[in-house]
């Protein structure tokens, strides 16, 4: 004979699926505030970009292990802002047409190949950023300033445990207007080796990417093989799943006499297997 064990004595309980919240979060890669390393060398050893040259490239690689706060707990993860720091000594006016492509990465460093160190192919025809950015470099010769690409109408989204390629692509519209100057990035120890650049007074990185020679680095072209990975703030949202949970179940007619399960479904209650149930608008066990 089937058992019923009353468990409260009323009413309804619905069932409430935790809301999932869009949360902000940022990460420095390196001693973003501290720093006070610049990078030191010729103007091609400096990523994202130097102006002293019309048209550059870059490539930088984000480990996962940088990129630790990605974890298991966070969902939907969406990279919404790049932040680089740089001191400036440029005093003059610019204008770049900049392109910023993203994409997941497992390696850690750049691939040397018959002695030559290779660039990362990325599918140039996707951007993550693409704007006209002026840059009023006189106004803050001498002092240190931030360099932003804003991706949050364009977010990359990103999966826990991955590494990032950040592949950067400056334009000048005219290949005249440069600096004599130059934008010095910060970086930390230990950083070293994690970027590339490519720089040209005539050729865009894109113009270098569809030629056979890429994705090879060499000296003719201008190249920086070995540098410094740049003090990073990146910015991203994400999502914590909460757990569903039960509270009160709602039934309609809960005094009709009839069976009814935490779905709400009326059932027969000569033939109710193991389970929770309500009848005339009170909660029993079924064993």
């Amino acid at each position: 004979m089937k058992k019923f064990y009353l468990i409260l004595a009323a009413a309804a309980m619905t069932f409430s699926a935790g809301a999932q919240q869009v949360l902000t979060g940022q990460i420095a890669v390196g001693d973003y505030e501290g720093s006070t390393s610049m990078v030191e060398g010729s103007y091609f050893d400096a990523a994202p970009t130097n102006f002293y040259l019309a048209h550059t490239g870059s490539q930088m690689i984000y480990t996962a292990d940088d990129l630790a706060d990605f974890n298991g707990d966070k969902m939907n993860i969406q990279i919404t802002k790049l932040t680089y720091r740089f001191y400036n000594e440029g005093f003059e006016e610019i204008v770049r047409d900049v392109k910023v492509y993203l994409q997941e990465i497992d390696a850690t460093e750049f691939a040397v190949v018959d002695g030559k160190k290779q660039f990362f192919d990325f599918n140039a025809t996707s951007p993550a950023l693409e704007e006209e950015i002026y840059y009023d470099l006189l106004a803050t010769y001498g002092e240190d300033g931030e360099m932003v690409f804003d991706l949050s109408s364009n977010p990359f989204s990103i999966n826990a445990g991955s590494g990032l390629l950040v592949t950067a692509v400056f334009d000048a519209q005219d290949d005249s207007n440069t600096t004599y100057g130059t934008l010095v990035q910060f970086y930390s120890s230990g950083l070293r080796s994690r970027a590339m650049t490519f720089t040209n007074n005539t050729v865009s990185f894109l113009d270098y990417k569809d030629t056979e020679d890429f994705p090879d680095a060499t000296a003719t072209l201008g190249c920086g093989t070995s540098i410094e990975l740049p003090v990073t703030l990146i910015d991203y949202t994400y999502e914590e799943a909460q757990t569903t949970s039960i509270s009160d179940i709602s039934v309609n007619n809960q005094d009709d006499g009839a069976y009814y399960n935490v779905m709400g479904q009326k059932l027969d209650g000569n033939n109710l297997p193991a389970g929770i149930y309500i009848h005339n608008g009170k909660k029993y066990i079924a064993k």
